[in-house]
């Protein structure tokens, strides 16, 4: 079997990153832009740093900022109808995930019109043309968005997210800038870090890892338990920031080609039933799924330990390695006040059955290193309920 790599075309890195935009938009040919962000985001002034340099620049753009935390059908459709009407010929997303996957789902739907159901680009979606050229341009360090093939929509007539995957929504210029993300606040700081260490172990020891993806998550692992404490304790640490923005970048680059695994479908129903932040979700399930999937990693967990700041790996048995790694990420979280019950988050004990039914059907709980059931993960939901 093949192994196949999908990147980003360009990617740029570092304080002032954002700076290049204009050069791009010119080099390409580009017109004029399309703007996907959030109204929290242009509340705070975050897109205005981007606005402000198409402004100097002189590049003619349009604002579409109607995109929720659980981006809907609605935002992605109501966001074609915009683009269209708009003229532009590139988009420009700026925020996380929500966002990205907003821009995503409009871009794709502008040339392949016979999705704009959005509910027919569930899964892996038969598109024939690229997505209408996309900048992306990341305010947060977790979901890789800007580097992945992935985007999650909320269908919430049916209650649930969907997962598409799809090679020709990545954008073709990524924008990792940390300047852009000293503002988050600390709880998004945390949550948006440990989702990207839950895409970086699910993507290590999820059934597709191989050699190249592996270094690719492990040196996010590496990179996260370093700079995630010191990005929450002091947000303006430009350092921690740009550490971070990096790891979250590197774990995408892993996982977007080998998927993940229960920690992603158990979160995903969490999502759509609550709206509760993927983040969130992600980094409180993580370390009981990791003790589910133990027995099914062989000795993968040792170097998750190691990549953590374990000591004295090496004179661990398999079993002190692997309670040593879900026990550095419970330290970790604690450590970030990440919630470690899912009652504490508003879930409802009596919808748990239906969220494990949700989860198992999820798209991601394929790439799961251990075979499971509807039984075992909903064992795994009242295990972090109480």
């Amino acid at each position: 079997m093949a192994n196949r790599i999908i990147l980003n075309e360009t990617s740029y890195f570092g304080p002032g990153a954002i700076s290049v935009i204009p050069e791009e938009i010119c080099r390409r040919n580009f017109e004029k832009a399309f703007i996907v962000t959030d109204k929290d985001l242009v509340k705070f002034g975050i897109a205005k740093k981007v606005t402000d340099v198409l402004d100097q620049a002189k590049i003619s753009y349009e604002l579409y900022d109607n995109v929720k935390a659980n981006p809907t059908i609605e935002n992605v459709q109501t966001g074609v109808k915009k683009l269209a009407a708009s003229g532009a010929d590139v988009i420009v997303a700026i925020g996380g995930g929500s966002a990205i996957d907003t821009a995503k789902g409009i871009g794709i739907i502008a040339t392949n019109p016979e999705f704009a159901d959005v509910k027919s680009l569930e899964g892996v979606a038969d598109t024939k043309a690229k997505s209408l050229p996309i900048i992306a341009v990341a305010t947060t360090a977790g979901t890789a968005a800007e580097v992945t093939i992935n985007y999650v929509i909320t269908d919430e007539q049916a209650v649930k997210k969907m997962v598409c995957v799809d090679p020709n929504d990545i954008p073709i210029i990524a924008i990792v800038d940390p300047e852009l993300m000293v503002s988050m606040p600390k709880g998004l700081t945390a949550s948006t870090g440990m989702d990207a260490l839950t895409h970086a172990i699910e993507g290590y020891i999820t059934r597709s890892a191989w050699t190249m993806t592996d270094m690719f998550e492990l040196k996010a692992i590496e990179l996260i338990a370093k700079h995630l404490p010191t990005a929450v304790a002091e947000p303006n640490n430009m350092e921690a920031r740009d550490g971070m923005a990096l790891a979250q970048y590197i774990a995408g680059m892993g996982f977007s080609n080998v998927g993940l695994g229960i920690v992603h479908s158990m979160a995903h129903p969490l999502g759509a039933f609550y709206d509760t932040p993927h983040g969130v979700a992600n980094a409180l399930l993580l370390p009981y799924v990791m003790e589910y999937n133990a027995p099914a990693t062989g000795e993968k967990y040792r170097e998750i330990a190691k990549a953590l700041g374990v000591t004295k790996v090496e004179t661990m048995d398999q079993e002190a390695y692997r309670k040593a790694a879900v026990e550095a990420v419970i330290a970790l979280s604690k450590q970030i006040d990440i919630p470690q019950k899912l009652s504490e988050i508003g879930v409802k004990e009596k919808d748990l059955p239906q969220l494990a039914k949700s989860a198992f059907a999820d798209v991601c709980t394929p790439g799961n290193p251990r075979d499971t059931s509807e039984a075992e993960i909903l064992a795994l939901y009242q295990k972090a309920f109480k």
